[in-house]
């Protein structure tokens, strides 16, 4: 099996232990953990941090005081059919009254003709 460009087993290794020893000396060039810079960026991630979980609180207690105000817009809402339930059965009671009312007045002039035509029979 030939490879590209003609490589051999010991230039291949050489290329992974050179990659080897350059990861190596990358990681080796960061600075520690106590290292002024490394910390500002620690504190301002922080920072950032602490704005996120500030803006999130301040959300959530938006969305609390929304469903608070549509569950009382709610209740305002259901009230307000109770009574108008409650006026439209007292009004539907008011008129069964008026006709029953009505009914018994006809009822009592029929009954009143009656007797007078009687009466003026005999």
């Amino acid at each position: 099996m030939s490879f590209q460009n003609n490589h051999r087993l010991t230039d291949r290794l050489d290329a992974a232990a050179k990659a080897r020893s350059e990861t190596l000396a990358r990681f080796r060039a960061r600075p520690a953990a106590d290292d002024p810079e490394v910390q500002a960026r620690q504190a301002a991630r922080q920072a950032i941090n602490d704005a996120r979980e500030v803006r999130a609180a301040e959300r959530a207690e938006r969305q609390r005081e929304a469903a608070a105000a549509a569950a009382a817009a709610a209740e305002v809402e259901r009230l307000a059919a109770i009574e108008r339930a409650l006026a439209e059965k007292a009004a539907a009671e008011e008129r069964a009254l008026a006709k029953q009312a009505e009914m018994k007045a006809q009822r009592d002039a029929r009954y009143l003709a009656r007797k007078a035509k009687a009466q003026k029979r005999g």
